[in-house]
């Protein structure tokens, strides 16, 4: 009995790896590990993510069928987005960098896979984008118009192989420099300059990762206190988990001296941890220590990590201040555990994690109600869902003002309880005392990438544009591979909004949602920077993803609640939004 053929309307994803035959003559077994492993943790899940499904895969290809073609796309920038900030870690002759071609079209299903034009086109559209790069049909180009928020560039109508008549393309460009990215060396500090690498995880239990992350963030925090030093924040080390670097690359990519790393294994109620100091420069090893310990004393080993590094790296320096930082570690692993496990849930800007983030934390205090720190990011967590608009601001600014007090009536030393005051203060326009507060975090901590970030922010806020981008460019130094990176682009796209250059706070504000989708903050800029610069169709595709966010945003919540201080900055924002249709 002949099978029965079934016709549908599809947007298909069509990719393959750019000299792939070249790569594999070099390194067969290192190309086919690198694809496999770019596979399983980025390409598959993006697509699955996306409501996608593999219909093929071939070598170094695949074909994906979407029911959406917005999905397909937003699949796609995420697909070459993702592999960016990979290769970006990778020598310039083993990288892999995938093309991408997208069409929307009438196919032939018969049993798991798809047929005819449809297929063909996408197919062939792969094979014109540049590496790295992505390339759609005239179709796709006008279904996804105005929901994407990203620029598609009009190459021309173009004669494909085997298909008989002309067709338009369309270029949609994923480049490292719209990503906040750099490629370019960075100078060395003039005082010693670390990277701690997230210690592995030797337990052969991936839900014990939690645990070896921890003790990473723990060390950073420790250096961080010692003014002397220059300490990249974790975000951007923590793009290296699970990869094993050359050492000599992460020193040049973050432009430090040093670079720590190490390995935790638990078995039992026993810790067995190993720690090595890498001079960046020459590979040499400056220092080692393993240590075997009891899990209850976990706090002491991070503070014997610490101060070992120190005293290798300035004897000097430790000899006359005499001073090692004592971390107040809550009694209870437990708690310390769930703070360890939000803390990637809180600057996620996304709703659904927002929550998971407060349970853990809350779950944190009802443990150990001292814990300082869990109070600090609960404190975060409130301001964030006032200043994105998930709750009303009234009573989120309140809760978030009381448990940012909270935490620094517990720990007045640790200086993420200030960073969540001004964080709250900012949100609530009140400028002075959230420089006051934002500075007494940098003080304590002048490697707090996030302080200067969000002090640079309440700089622009209130008008200060040169304030703002010098204090964001120190943030954006301190952590050059920060995931939340979108953040300082936003802060400097506000810069040039309050400056009046109204194009270039756009492009700033743009590049921040191509990095975070769901940064509803930064798409209302990007609205109102595009209704006045005159781009009413870029606005209203950025409006319409405001809302989506924010189903509630209307031009009285932004009178009442966006952040910007100054009457005439905020009158011109509203105009840009109203000009984009916003009521």
């Amino acid at each position: 009995m002949t099978e029965r053929v079934e016709r549908k309307l599809a947007a298909i994803l069509a990719a393959d790896v750019a000299g792939y035959s070249r790569l594999m003559e070099l390194d067969d077994e290192g190309t086919l590990e690198s694809l496999n492993a770019h596979r399983s943790e980025l390409i598959d899940a993006s697509i699955a993510g996306h409501r996608g499904r593999i219909v093929k895969a071939t070598g170094d290809g695949l074909i994906a069928e979407f029911a959406s073609v917005v999905d397909a796309v937003r699949c796609a920038v995420e697909i070459q987005t993702g592999m960016s900030h990979r290769n970006a870690r990778i020598d310039a002759n083993k990288k892999l960098e995938f093309r991408i071609g997208i069409n929307v079209g009438d196919i032939v299903e018969q049993g798991a896979d798809l047929f005819g034009d449809g297929v063909n086109i996408a197919a062939r559209l792969e094979a014109l984008a540049e590496p790295g790069g992505i390339c759609v049909s005239q179709r796709v180009q006008e279904d996804v118009a105005g929901k994407i928020g990203l620029p598609l560039e009009d190459i021309g109508e173009q004669s494909l192989k085997n298909i008989s008549r002309p067709v338009r393309v369309y270029r949609l460009s994923v480049a490292p420099a719209a990503m906040g990215t750099s490629t370019a060396p960075l100078s060395l500090p003039d005082k010693p300059s670390i990277a701690v690498l997230p210690f592995q995880n030797m337990s052969g239990d991936r839900e014990q990762d939690y645990f070896s992350d921890g003790i990473t963030e723990d060390i950073i925090t420790a250096l961080s206190k010692l003014r002397w030093f220059f300490v990249i924040a974790r975000n951007s080390t923590f793009a290296y988990k699970g990869k094993n670097p050359d050492v000599r690359q992460v020193a040049r990519e973050l432009g430090v001296r040093y670079v720590l790393e190490g390995s935790v294994r638990r078995s039992g109620e026993r810790l067995r941890a190993t720690a090595q100091l890498i001079d960046g420069i020459s590979g040499a090893h400056v220092w080692a220590e393993k240590y075997d310990r009891s899990v209850a004393d976990i706090f002491a080993v991070q503070d014997e990590i610490t101060a070992s590094v120190v005293a290798s790296i300035e004897p000097q320096l430790y000899a006359a201040e005499k001073q090692r930082f004592q971390s107040k570690a809550p009694d209870s692993l437990d708690a310390w555990s769930c703070v360890v496990l939000a803390m990637p849930s809180v600057w996620s800007w996304v709703a659904s994690d927002n929550e998971k983030g407060e349970a853990l934390l809350k779950r944190a205090l009802e443990i150990d109600p001292t814990y300082a720190r869990a109070s600090s990011l609960l404190a975060w967590i409130f301001g964030a869902r006032a200043q994105l608009g998930l709750a009303d601001p009234s009573s989120a600014l309140v809760e978030a003002f009381s448990m940012a007090q909270r935490a620094i009536a517990l720990d007045g030393d640790d200086s993420w309880g200030h960073l969540a005051a001004g964080y709250v203060h900012m949100v609530s326009r009140r400028f002075n005392p959230a420089v006051e507060e934002l500075t007494e975090a940098i003080d304590r901590n002048p490697s707090f990438a996030m302080a200067h970030m969000v002090r640079g922010s309440t700089y622009a806020y209130n008008g200060m544009a040169e304030e703002g981008l010098r204090d964001t460019e120190i943030a954006m130094r301190l952590s050059p591979r920060d995931p939340i990176q979108a953040a300082n682009l936003s802060v400097i796209g506000t810069c040039h909004f309050v400056s009046g250059r109204f194009k270039e706070a756009a492009e700033y504000q743009r590049r921040a949602v191509q990095l975070r989708p769901h940064f509803g903050t930064a798409w209302r800029s990007l609205t109102a920077a595009s209704g006045l610069v005159g781009d009413l169709d870029g606005a209203k595709a950025a409006l319409a993803e405001a809302k989506r966010l924010q189903p509630g945003l209307t031009l009285e919540w932004v009178e009442k609640y966006q952040p910007i201080i100054p009457p005439e900055h905020r009158a011109l924002y509203m105009e840009g939004l109203r000009r984009a249709g916003l009521e």
